[in-house]
Formats: C-alpha cells, structure tokens, sequence
C-alpha cells in the first residue's frame, strides 16, 4: 500500500492534481514515481476511469509537451516516429517527427497496434531516440509513456510480448473512484476542458534536477541483497515459466529510491521495497498456471524471505 506523500514539493504537485482528478490519489503518486523514477508506465484499465485525464493533467502540472496515439489495427510505425517528405524546393528530404517527439505520450490501447507498430516504441522507451531511414533522432528531455490497454477486449488486439511489458516501469489500474469521488465528478460534470487550463507548478528543469537527487539516495548492501534474493526466487519458484530480469531489479531499485524521496527520507527502508513491487514485478513474470494470480505469487515469494533490519 503506497504511503501518503510527505516531501513538500511532491506533496504539492500531488494536491494539485488532485484538484482535477479526484478520487486519483495513488494512481497520481504512481505516476509520478515512475515519472521521477525515469520509467514508463501501463495502466490497464477500464474505459471511463480517467487514463486520458491523468495524462494530460500530468502533462500540465508538470509543464511538458503532450503527444497522444490512438492505436489502431492500421497503425503504421512512421504515424509514431514521423517520416521523411522530400522537400521539392530544395531537392532534399525533411524529416516531420511524430507525437513520439514529446514530454509525456499517451499511448491509447496500445494492444490494438500490430506488433510491427509497437515495436517501433522500443527504441523510443529504452534508449530515448527513434531512428528513421538509417538517421537517429533524440527525444526530448523527460521522455515518459503511458501505454493503455482495456482487461476485457481480445477482438482484435495484439498482447504485449514479454521484452516489451519489461520496458514498463510500473503497471497499475485507476479502479473506480469512491462514492464521494464519483458524487463530486456527477455533480460537477466533465473536467476535462479545465485540464488544458491547469496551471504548472514546476519545470522540465526541476524535475531532472529532483530525478538525479533521487538517484543518490541510500540503499544499503543488505536491502540490495534482499532484493537480489527477492529476484532468484523468482526464478526457481515451480509456479513461475519466466522470472524476474536485471532490468525488473533495476527498476525496484530506482523506484524504490523514489520511493524514499517521496517519503521524505535520504535513505531506502524495506517498507519502500515492499509498497512498491507489487506495481513493479507482477507484470514481468509468466506463470504455469494462468489460473494462480501474479500478484499473489509475487507476495507469497516476498513473504518467505527474510526482511533485513
């Protein structure tokens, strides 16, 4: 269970967004771990929950540029990264980038997008540049995809493979908002007209500045090979096909940091590594048996070791 925001210049950005997002409480704080965390994020979700909203409210807070795809079926790679247009005045082509080329992009329903579309997201996520016709392009600076998919369709979807869902920092769902959430939302209609005039309380500059802060905080050897443990019983659990990556390590550590920072401290504590997997890990991992729950296994394994003082 992520804990309440106690450093005072998230806690403001979280109040903020929660002005026109009600009931969004964690999943604005996931967010914006990944977001200072470096990494991307899925939410699968239900339509209606408000996926687009926290996106471009986000975005608005945060005082980034915004680019949405809505996959489709017919999606090509270049409606994506852009393309190049021969320029008949001077004999030359130029290239026209595509919404990749923003701060934060949604990417709606990203299981409608043929494999050969969504492939052409890897680059952009892993290394924060597109190559098109042999020329590669660097994205702007913070770079952060939030991808969508819907639980319940599979007519004319596409599943994510395994090296993709690894990109994803954070998996998460909004789930339905409480009853005095959803009684304000009725009451007062749409916000989504007021999230395009939601005023920025920090800058591209501050928030790589608190993202390199949050890569030097603390974590000590014990937490590190707790969490290594963590990660090979994955590995050699008879429930589980697949296991946990260096990668998957990686981003319980970096978020975990944020964790930290969130909470105001300098340091990494084992209750900032145990709040955050279950958005970290279930989605890496391929089980036996679809019937067990990933986020259960994952808990399970968890419990068994040892938590270091």
């Amino acid at each position: 269970m992520i804990e309440k925001v106690k450093n005072q210049k998230i806690l403001n950005i979280v109040n903020h967004l929660q002005s026109c997002l009600h009931g969004k409480e964690k999943a604005i704080i996931l967010s914006l771990i990944s977001i200072f965390s470096k990494g991307h994020i899925l939410i699968e979700d239900l339509p209606g929950l408000g996926k687009t909203s926290l996106a471009i409210a986000l975005s608005r807070a945060l005082a980034l540029s915004f680019g949405r795809i809505q996959c489709t079926n017919d999606l090509l790679p270049t409606d994506i990264t852009g393309l190049s247009i021969y320029n008949k005045n001077t004999g030359e082509f130029d290239f026209k980038p595509g919404p990749i080329f923003n701060n934060i992009v949604l990417v709606d329903e990203i299981n409608r997008a043929t494999p050969k579309t969504q492939s052409a997201l890897l680059e952009a996520m892993a290394e924060e540049q597109v190559t098109v016709d042999g020329k590669t392009y660097r994205l702007p600076k913070p770079f952060f995809v939030i991808a969508t998919q819907n639980p319940i369709e599979f007519y004319g979807t596409f599943p994510l493979p395994e090296g993709q869902l690894d990109r994803f920092m954070l998996k998460i769902s909004i789930g339905y908002p409480g009853q005095d959430a959803e009684r304000e939302i009725l009451r007062r209609g749409s916000s989504r007209e007021d999230l395009y005039t939601l005023e920025s309380i920090i800058d591209k500059d501050e928030i790589i500045k608190i993202q390199d802060e949050i890569r030097k905080i603390y974590i000590s050897d014990k937490i590190i090979n707790w969490i290594l443990d963590f990660i090979e019983s994955t590995r050699i659990d008879n429930r589980i096909l697949l296991g946990l990556s260096t990668r998957a390590g990686l981003a319980i550590t970096y978020t975990s940091k944020t964790n930290a920072y969130f909470r105001d401290r300098d340091y990494v504590v084992p209750e900032d590594v145990k709040d955050i997997i279950p958005y970290v890990t279930p989605h890496r991992i391929i089980l036996k048996d679809d019937s067990l729950s990933k986020e259960e296994v994952i808990l399970s394994i968890l419990e068994k070791i040892s938590t270091p003082p």
